[in-house]
């Protein structure tokens, strides 16, 4: 068994493996690194054989997305520690060493996320993740660095390690037994969100995750799916209500679906009000699939839920109209308000 195995994910992503594997082989020394291949029509894998040998290729039978295209291509890698990284990633010197070091010293630790920050602008943390991610009560995501669009120049007001509520998937790094007792991603989400589902699964039953500042990786972001593409607010809006049904506590369920659902209706009117009508009608068909597979998702749901899984109310509140852009904002309104 190896001790950590490098995983990229691809989809007709010969650009993106012949820009990004290259630093991937660099900074990996002890790794075992593969290719997990979606089916790519394009020339994806003969490209990886021809020029980057050492790399395994694992092959997918369909285009599975982000959920169940890792979690078959994982059945086939015998590693201690995955480390799932997109296939725009730039990754840094030394970026494995103080993930495995953390690993090492800290065996309640499930999952951890490296510092993100964006390979356009590197000066700043990236979307996707930046330092670290949390929700609120109503499911809305998060992070260090990053809330909904405003993005934090990195100044070193994250060069800590901390625990998290969920890690991002552009680069994820999971304990494998833990990986496979939780059951992988869900396959249903099929991309967005299953990185924070399957963390508030590992918090349900007593795993740690946490951020490392001392890893650092680039990440470009929308290279497969760009932020304004009304999929991705379908994915994300519906993604996220399942998410609410599986994990919630049982008392309250239902009133902060409810009151979900009243913010993304508020969501749909504002994106009708700036002519983006695609996403509205992406918002109606996320509410519609959701009450498809509502009842499904019910059964899903385990036996214990954490109580206190969010760090603020609303997320939504604070940002739109208490305008708190910044995480620090946040974080001292919470504080202020314990004290």
């Amino acid at each position: 068994m190896d001790k950590i195995a490098v995983v990229i994910l691809n989809w007709n992503g010969v650009k993106l493996l012949e820009q990004f594997l290259p630093s991937v082989i660099q900074f990996s020394e002890g790794a075992a690194i593969y290719v997990a291949d979606n089916d790519s029509t394009d020339n994806s894998v003969e490209f990886v054989n021809q020029n980057f040998p050492t790399v395994k290729i694992v092959k997918n039978s369909g285009n599975y997305g982000f959920a169940k295209g890792y979690n078959d291509a994982l059945k086939h890698i015998d590693a201690e520690i995955y480390a799932l990284v997109n296939s725009d990633i730039e990754v840094t010197e030394n970026w494995l060493k103080p993930i495995l070091e953390n690993f090492e010293n800290e065996k309640q630790t499930a999952i951890i996320q490296p510092k993100i920050l964006d390979f356009k602008n590197k000066e700043y943390f990236e979307y996707a993740g930046a330092a670290g991610g949390f929700i609120d009560k109503y499911g809305f995501p998060f992070c260090r660095g990053r809330v909904f669009e405003t993005i934090e120049k990195d100044n070193g007001q994250y060069n800590d390690n901390i625990e998290l509520f969920w890690a991002s998937g552009a680069c994820f790094f999971i304990r494998k037994n833990v990986y496979h007792e939780l059951g992988g991603f869900d396959e249903s989400f099929f991309a967005h969100q299953e990185e924070i589902d399957l963390c508030w699964r590992a918090s349900n039953e007593g795993h740690v995750i946490k951020y490392n500042s001392q890893s650092v990786v680039y990440h470009v972001g929308g290279a497969t799916l760009q932020q304004g593409n009304p999929r991705k607010t379908y994915l994300n809006f519906r993604n996220s209500l399942l998410m609410l049904v599986k994990n919630l506590p049982k008392r309250g369920l239902f009133w902060v679906i409810f009151f979900r659902m009243v913010l993304d209706g508020i969501a749909g009117i504002r994106f009708l009000t700036q002519g983006k009508f695609g996403h509205t009608f992406a918002i109606l068909k996320a509410h519609f699939s959701f009450y498809c597979l509502s009842l499904s998702y019910l059964k899903k749901r385990k036996d214990f839920q954490i109580q206190q899984y969010y760090m603020v109310k609303s997320i939504v509140f604070l940002y739109y109209i208490r305008k708190m852009t910044f995480f620090k904002e946040i974080f001292n309104s919470i504080q202020n308000i314990k004290n």
